[in-house]
């Protein structure tokens, strides 16, 4: 969810915030920060809200992600909750879940590496990427991976 609309090293940035305020990341620590706590440390509104909500709700057992992870459409369960949306949903089943044959189409990055290997004029929107990556059924996680690992590596980034 934070690296979501930003980029790797602000996330990385929010995060080290949060466990610095918190103490370590954890749903329990995270809700006792709140939404005022988070906004302290520079997370913005919105986050704020998503990421103590989300919090609660692990904390409560109102989101049990040991059950989710059973269920055969995880994505629709994930998306159900406030502030997660597709993207975050097929990130955390590739890769908290591991499931083999998820594919974030409106990943910007997995859209550029695509623009750069098929030397295309344009990013492909996330409709034509998708259709792009029916054909690496049933393996698209793994594509995925490829493709970000280019896309890094393109810019020099290290994990």
């Amino acid at each position: 969810m934070l690296e979501q609309q930003v980029s790797l090293a602000q996330a990385r940035a929010i995060y080290a915030r949060i466990e610095l305020a918190a103490g370590s990341v954890t749903p329990e620590n995270t809700a006792k920060l709140g939404e005022a706590g988070l906004r302290a440390i520079g997370v913005t509104r919105q986050k704020s809200a998503y990421l103590a909500r989300l919090a609660r709700e692990l904390e409560s057992g109102a989101l049990d992600l040991d059950a989710l992870a059973e269920l055969p459409d995880a994505a629709a369960a994930l998306d159900e909750l406030h502030g997660v949306g597709p993207w975050t949903a097929q990130c955390y089943l590739l890769f908290a879940l591991r499931r083999p044959d998820v594919f974030p189409a409106a990943d910007l990055a997995l859209t550029e590496a695509v623009r750069q290997l098929w030397k295309l004029r344009t990013r492909p929107s996330a409709p034509s990427l998708a259709r792009r990556a029916v054909a690496w059924s049933p393996h698209r996680a793994a594509a995925a991976r490829l493709l970000w690992h280019y896309y890094l590596s393109e810019r020099g980034v290290r994990l």
